[in-house]
């Protein structure tokens, strides 16, 4: 660890709340916050999160105490109080008596009230905040992928998974193991464990589904596609699997905000039926003349949301564009090239695409479209240009409400650098997101709540052990996907399932 901490037990914190409440009565109070990181003020947490450990970064405090109480509880009673105390600036909270008091404080808000004496003995008392505790969990598992913030070094990319109530951790693919092998994209359906899809690019690469465990080599590229599935969503039974085939270009720019850009010359939507191993086409959503790409299942299975655009858009010129080049060494459009949020029906009966796509959103270009569990809201990623918003400092999380039709900016949510790559939980109460908002280079995954009245809360940034750790984590989080429960399969599994002979589908 970077610094050393002591904690103290709940009773024994209470005890030196108790001895020290004198002094703490003649502390200096000061209309202020001090330096803090993670910034925690004024979050709305769920009542099975992890300890929101927090460092104080300012070099004139040292022997620092955090007092959290109840609102509305009785004060003398130790179990609505915890203490932690540091002879540094690091805080932590025990993980068992966190877990404790937060179940006492669900429902209601927690005071936090931080402290500090200086050398000469003299508190202070900043200005206290509150941490909102609703009942609503949030989905217990994290499965991220950490990668470079170049997105170029694949041969170092670890996908991971953590569960967020405490610090338990694991390698679900180490790519230093798989061998000329790239990851591309991984989905959950219905945030469920046991219904997931992963593939992996490369000459012995493919998709990989599980289902209860059992996993599954697909061969998902039917004659004249573009690609493999490189974007994937579940239908609510499982038995669909709508996926987008990309040809992809990558251009790398000596502009520091916007390092590396990624955008089609190809892509359309199919859908895979996995009992029957038959791929579903549509004229409509295969159009050569269009960019399809994102798509998503609406919760009842009767709409598929996805991105499109117009191809000619990306070319200068209309010859180059007939010429229908894929290379992207023609291309000098690309700022045209914009995105809107269309859906189209799909019949799960019998397996069959309609004809009629609406337009739901055009005004800025348009990624990762994802729907609330309740078919309420659609969440998606709003940018200038393009579908890669990584490095797009203006990209910014959008709510439309499908049932009047309003957007929400998301003001609290956002920030001034790249808000993306997001997730709902399978309530719909929370969704997680990729933000870069400290330093515009490295992404953290930010959790933010969703009230009755579809108001979003301030964002919390995922809590660690340590509360140093993302100064020391030089790797981006990328993709976070939220599940109820544990992948049922590890490293050796994945690596196991991809020496299978794929399934073909026709």
């Amino acid at each position: 660890m970077k610094y050393k901490n002591i904690l103290y037990s709940t009773l024994s914190g209470l005890l030196l709340f108790a001895s020290c409440a004198q002094t703490h009565e003649n502390a200096e109070q000061v209309d202020h916050l001090p330096n803090m990181y993670p910034d925690y003020a004024d979050v709305t947490i769920p009542v099975n999160i992890a300890p929101l450990n927090f460092e104080i970064r300012d070099k004139h405090l040292s022997n620092i105490e955090t007092t959290l109480s109840i609102e509305g509880a009785d004060e003398d009673d130790a179990e609505n109080t915890l203490t932690a105390t540091s002879n540094s600036q690091n805080l932590q909270f025990d993980l068992k008596e966190w877990k404790s008091f937060l179940e006492k404080a669900a429902g209601k808000n927690i005071k936090v009230q931080i402290y500090s004496k200086s050398n000469e003995g003299k508190w202070t008392a900043f200005r206290p905040f509150t941490w909102q505790v609703v009942s609503d969990s949030i989905d217990s598992y994290l499965t991220y992928q950490l990668i470079e913030p170049t997105y170029d070094v694949w041969s170092k990319t670890k996908i991971k998974q953590r569960c967020i109530e405490n610090w338990d951790e694991k390698i679900v693919a180490d790519y230093t193991l798989l061998k000329d092998l790239k990851m591309n994209t991984y989905a959950y359906g219905n945030q469920d464990e046991n219904l997931s899809i992963i593939y992996l690019r490369g000459e012995n690469g493919g998709t990989l589904l599980n289902r209860n465990g059992k996993l599954r080599k697909l061969n998902l590229q039917g004659k004249g596609m573009a690609s493999p599935g490189i974007y994937y969503s579940f239908n609510p039974s499982g038995r669909y699997l709508t996926y987008s085939t990309n040809t992809m270009v990558r251009d790398f720019n000596i502009n520091t905000d916007k390092r590396l850009e990624v955008y089609d010359t190809a892509s359309d939507i199919y859908v895979a039926d996995l009992d029957n191993n038959r791929i579903i086409s549509s004229p409509t959503a295969s159009d050569s003349s269009r960019l399809e790409t994102f798509p998503t299942f609406s919760p009842n299975g009767k709409y598929i949301y996805y991105c499109a655009a117009n191809k000619k858009d990306l070319y200068d010129k209309k010859d180059l564009y007939d010429k229908k080049d894929l290379s992207g060494k023609n291309l000098k459009n690309l700022k045209n090239l914009k995105y809107a949020l269309v859906r189209i029906p799909f019949n799960e009966e019998n397996g069959t695409f309609g004809k009629r796509i609406d337009t739901l959103y055009s005004s800025r270009s348009v990624c990762h479209p994802k729907i609330s569990p309740d078919g309420r809201f659609c969440l998606f990623t709003v940018l200038d240009y393009g579908t890669f918003p990584a490095w797009h400092t203006e990209s910014d999380l959008y709510m439309l409400d499908l049932l009047t039709g309003k957007t929400d900016s998301l003001n609290i949510v956002n920030s001034k650098k790249s808000d993306t790559y997001h997730c709902w939980s399978h309530t719909g109460k929370w969704f997680v997101f990729i933000s870069k908002r400290d330093d515009g280079i490295y992404g953290k995954p930010y959790f933010c709540y969703i009230d009755q009245q579809g108001k979003a809360h301030k964002p919390f940034v995922l809590p660690q052990r340590e509360p140093t750790f993302y100064d020391d984590c030089l790797k981006s989080f990328n993709i976070p996907e939220l599940s109820r429960g544990p992948v049922p399969y590890n490293v050796i599994d994945i690596e196991q399932a991809l020496k299978q002979e794929a399934e073909q589908f026709r």
